[in-house]
């Protein structure tokens, strides 16, 4: 070493210490990799977005069935001829809300307690009939003719029918209405079980979609 020279060779000083370099991957790798995290990437958000798909498809399908429409299969033959065994209806929810029940509207109800021991039916949970008598009126019959406060009730409904059990003369109760079927001799109805608070109404029944024979408006 020549004199005067105060350089400390690397390997005799300890504060040196050898730094380690991480190999560079060649270009193709980086690139490989890269395109398989795109891919994972792009996986996980279909997968989310199938997600939020179908929570969203769930949610509108419950918000549409409970307070929008909803469809109804007809058990029994107690609305023949307007509706028959078999026939698919379509209920709307909100039709209420915009109006009041007139007579003569089809509905579909929650059935009164009194209607599972009247009818010995048990499990019918909802009921379909037509609006006959209104909050207020007084509804009795005489022969086949249904009266409201005396007077004859012009039915264009359907053809003229048996009346089948006679309508004890009665006042229909404030937000409560009279409902019969159809098929009069063939209804266990207000009649038999009293008259139907509006509490008890899912809907009005606005269209017949199955079968397609009979498509269209009830």
């Amino acid at each position: 070493m020549p004199e005067g020279d105060d350089t400390v060779p690397p390997e005799a000083n300890p504060e040196v210490t050898e730094q380690t370099v991480s190999p560079v991957a060649p270009r193709h790798v980086q690139l490989a990799s890269a395109r398989q995290r795109s891919k994972s990437q792009m996986r996980t958000r279909v997968v989310l977005e199938w997600v939020a798909v179908a929570v969203g498809a769930l949610l509108l399908a419950f918000v549409v069935r409970t307070y929008v429409v909803q469809t109804f299969f007809i058990p029994s033959a107690s609305m023949e001829p307007t509706l028959k065994v078999g026939d698919r209806i379509i209920v709307s929810k909100l039709s209420y809300t915009i109006h009041s029940v007139h007579r003569g509207d089809i509905i579909v109800f929650h059935a009164p307690p009194k209607e599972s021991t009247v009818c010995a039916d048990p499990e019918v949970k909802d009921l379909v009939k037509r609006v006959i008598g209104l909050p207020g009126e007084t509804i009795s019959s005489k022969g086949n003719q249904v009266l409201i406060d005396g007077k004859p009730l012009a039915q264009p409904w359907f053809p003229a029918v048996s009346l089948g059990p006679a309508i004890p003369s009665q006042v229909i109760p404030k937000d409560q209405y009279f409902v019969m079927g159809d098929n009069r001799s063939n209804s266990c109805d207000s009649r038999m079980w009293g008259t139907l608070p509006s509490g008890n109404i899912i809907g009005h029944v606005v269209f017949r979609v199955w079968p397609l024979s009979r498509i269209g408006f009830p």
